[in-house]
């Protein structure tokens, strides 16, 4: 009945956590979902009413720009400008995106031939490898290790790799390891894309959403980086607008334009009045995004203290809402994962689900109030492993 193309694809890996947190809650589990990264926090006020107030306005109502709202399209390369320091045109060099993930999965539809290879971080996001097989691509794992810190080595791929190569996904602050990247490894990435001939696209979902005192450079403010590459942006995490799907692509202006042409054969746009309350979440005030920071360090550090208690060793990230950990030993992400839900009602997501590299480490997500997060652990404290 489906496609080859259907058919060689596994499980979505989120959906099949949603599947076992319903199963699990329709039989009266009290379950603490830690697993897939959707904000609790629901989207703040001002970008509400800017919405309510665009909704109702008959203008909005139309068929919307294929490349968005020239008005959206400035107010993300102001963004961009005064808080990642780089310089656009918003008139070729920004595109509006129905959310990033939308981007990944078309990117490959505008560059990538049969046979194509595609490069990409190993643990990462699913759909880095989902969008490389729909366009008949080759994914190609680079691995993400501790002992590099979640770099990956751009030296170790081979020479026949390399000739194939035409894209090259990576993803900082890094989900789901929690990396984050310098400027250094930004510019080995831009000389590395040069030398092979490979377009950069940086996901950039997390940037905003960091401790401590950290600040998360832009992959495009990298010396070259405007030449092969570009970079995506999501207002999804940063202004907890999951459901509302907005975000937007920045870079090299045929590079936009390629992925402006898949999307106008594929959607009609972003509607709107949500490109609306965008504006209005990117030009007003960042004061929310800092309160919602300082929400999540709070969880963060709860979690990272609970963790520690019961002897997994692990690290507070400097960014995104994710700790990745590894499991105890005689364990295996499924097996502990599977022992978490089953045992203690606790929803989290196994490293191999993001890839062969992801295999001996689990994610939890700061989903959920510091409460939930201490009777998560108390629930942990009572397993045996």
């Amino acid at each position: 009945m489906y496609s080859d193309r259907i058919n060689a694809l596994p499980p979505y890996l989120f959906a099949t956590i949603d599947e076992a947190r319903d199963e699990l809650i329709a039989r009266g589990v009290d379950v603490i979902d830690l697993g897939v990264g959707d904000p609790d926090l629901p989207t703040h006020p001002h970008i509400v009413e800017a919405m309510r107030e665009a909704v109702c306005d008959p203008k909005t109502h139309d068929y919307p720009s294929y490349a968005g709202m020239p008005e959206f399209r400035k107010a993300a390369a102001d963004w961009c400008k005064k808080y990642k320091r780089i310089e656009l045109d918003p008139a070729t060099e920004v595109l509006a995106l129905l959310g990033s993930k939308e981007a990944v999965a078309h990117i490959p539809l505008a560059f990538v031939n049969p046979g194509d290879v595609v490069l990409y971080t190993d643990p990462g996001y699913p759909v880095y490898k989902i969008g490389t097989m729909f366009a008949g691509g080759e994914p190609y794992p680079l691995p993400l290790t501790a002992e590099n810190n979640f770099l990956p080595d751009l030296d170790s791929i081979p020479e026949d790799v390399l000739k194939k190569a035409k894209l090259f996904f990576f993803n900082y602050p890094n989900n789901p390891t929690a990396a984050t990247a310098d400027m250094q490894f930004f510019e080995k990435v831009v000389e590395f894309c040069k030398k092979n001939d490979i377009i950069a696209v940086h996901d950039n979902a997390y940037c905003q959403m960091t401790y401590d005192g950290y600040e998360s450079p832009s992959f495009l403010a990298a010396d070259g980086a405007m030449d092969i590459g570009m970079e995506l942006y999501s207002h999804s995490k940063t202004y907890n607008m999951t459901g509302w799907r907005l975000g937007f692509a920045v870079g090299n202006k045929d590079l936009i334009k390629g992925l402006g042409k898949v999307k106008s054969n594929v959607d009609s746009g972003v509607f709107d009045a949500i490109q609306i309350a965008g504006i209005a979440a990117l030009c007003s005030s960042q004061d929310c995004v800092e309160e919602t920071n300082k929400i999540y360090q709070e969880r963060r550090d709860a979690l990272i203290e609970g963790l520690t208690a019961i002897g997994l060793k692990v690290k507070p990230p400097k960014a995104t809402f994710y700790i990745w950990a590894p499991v105890p030993e005689g364990f295996t992400s499924m097996s502990f994962a599977k022992l978490l839900l089953e045992e203690a009602g606790i929803i989290a997501t196994p490293g191999v689900g993001f890839g062969d590299a992801g295999e001996g480490y689990i994610r939890f997500a700061l989903t959920k109030p510091v409460d939930r997060i201490k009777e998560a652990v108390d629930r942990m404290k009572k397993l045996k492993f």
